[in-house]
């Protein structure tokens, strides 16, 4: 119990690394959270960095929930299956309320990405292809995450998945739905940014 205590704390602890604010005090002096939409992910990164960092933030992103899940299954008692979930959730709290930058952080997606994909690579991969052609068609990346976080419950909970898996995914459906619930609104108000617009750019253009 101990270590799966330890396990779950740990990947908190690196769930809290903001790669994108880091890079960008590193690369700008700046802090992130201060320009574009304020927020620390790998989105806002593109739209403040440019590509190289904002690809970086991302791979690095993804890294911290695979890791945090590869933690669980290896400090993980017997008869714990829960540990691996509670780790990946952990490393989502994490970045989207880190420890080590007053807690204000990212939206988490794509640390979920690397989490849930490290417990159940077929449905991520199911949702995931699904909230692309959803980016790809309409240019809102929070449209897409928002689809890929719901979506994967269901997808889980009909392939039949444990319970743990199951109720893990909704409470990151839920977490997202958290973070984006500003992104939700411009997105009813046809205010949200599309990807690739730039400033001054009319939102529906």
């Amino acid at each position: 119990m101990t270590a799966s205590i330890i396990a779950i704390a740990a990947s908190y602890l690196l769930g809290s690394v903001s790669f994108s604010i880091l890079f960008a005090r590193l690369v700008r002096k700046i802090d992130i959270r201060d320009h574009g939409s304020g927020n620390a992910g790998a989105t806002n990164t593109l739209r403040v960095l440019g590509k190289g960092p904002a690809a970086l933030v991302l791979a690095l992103d993804i890294a911290k929930g695979v890791i945090a899940v590869v933690l669980g299954y290896a400090l993980k008692g017997d008869g714990m299956a829960w540990v691996p979930v509670a780790c990946a959730l952990a490393s989502i709290v994490g970045h989207n309320w880190p420890v080590f930058f007053r807690f204000k952080g990212g939206k988490g997606i794509a640390t979920t990405i690397g989490a849930m994909i490290s417990l159940a690579f077929v449905p991520v991969l199911i949702a995931g292809l699904i909230a692309i052609a959803i980016i790809a068609v309409t240019r809102y990346v929070s449209l897409g995450s928002l689809i890929f976080a719901v979506l994967l419950p269901l997808i889980l909970a009909i392939g039949g998945w444990d319970r743990y898996m199951v109720w893990g995914a909704v409470i990151v459906a839920l977490l997202a739905l958290l973070r984006h619930r500003k992104n939700i609104v411009k997105l009813l108000n046809g205010t949200e940014n599309k990807l690739g617009s730039k400033k001054g750019e009319p939102h529906g253009a």
